[in-house]
């Protein structure tokens, strides 16, 4: 007599198991040791640490490789718009400074002129004299959502670090997080003055959030003279 054996089914929680196990070894999720983006507001650490000190001449890429020394780090993209005024020259020579270390992508926007009235109650002139223009910085909170967004969905990275307490990026954190719940986002807050580096809803909406240590920026200053690769010399700006 023969006697047939029907081969016996794994249980489903074996299955899942296997199944979470090989999806777990195969996908990359956030820290530690993971790949991360770093999305530089430089309007907003300028504004929010540089300047008033004496560390503007900032080489993000020695600051960021100090500050994330277990991460990969793909790339430092920083955002900015060139300005118009006395100090652009100061400004340009950073930008190419920076433009030459390997992970950093420099993202330029623009400014745009903006009639302002003078709100100044003991302001002399009249009424139709009391507008001025002054500058606005534009397409910088467009540009690092598309960037982060464009990331993430390229699976460039496992881990985005955000440099900045503009609550306009909040949707785009959102959307990644929403999108990409492997991945992490934490957000950086540059700022100097407890009111400016409260951030509330910026660091509410990341996993993760801090404020950028100052006490780096001293330890991450690019030399005072810098090759730009074509046989010329970039050099700190006397006021820096």
């Amino acid at each position: 007599m023969t006697v047939v054996t029907t081969p016996r089914r794994k249980p489903v929680w074996a299955i899942y198991k296997i199944a979470l196990s090989y999806f777990m070894a195969t996908s990359r999720v956030g820290p530690p040791g993971s790949r991360v983006i770093i999305y530089i507001d430089g309007f907003n650490l300028y504004y929010g640490v540089l300047k008033f000190s004496k560390d503007k001449w900032l080489d993000i890429e020695h600051l960021f490789k100090r500050l994330r020394p277990h991460d990969t780090i793909m790339k430092i993209r920083y955002f900015t718009a060139l300005s118009s005024g006395g100090k652009s020259a100061d400004q340009l020579a950073y930008l190419k400074a920076i433009e030459t270390l390997p992970l950093v992508n420099v993202v330029r926007g623009r400014y745009k002129g903006k009639s302002v009235k003078c709100l100044v109650r003991s302001c002399a002139a009249v009424d139709k004299d009391r507008f001025f223009t002054t500058q606005e910085e534009k397409r910088t909170d467009v540009n690092i959502a598309i960037s982060m967004l464009d990331d993430a969905y390229q699976d460039l990275c496992d881990h985005l670090i955000v440099v900045s307490g503009d609550s306009d990026l909040v949707p785009a954190v959102n959307m990644v997080k929403i999108r990409f719940p492997l991945k992490q986002v934490t957000v950086y807050v540059p700022s100097r003055n407890p009111v400016r580096g409260a951030a509330v809803e910026l660091r509410a909406a990341a996993d993760k959030d801090r404020d950028l240590p100052l006490n780096l920026l001293k330890r991450a200053q690019l030399p005072a003279s810098i090759s730009d690769g074509a046989g010329g010399y970039i050099t700190k700006p006397a006021t820096w």
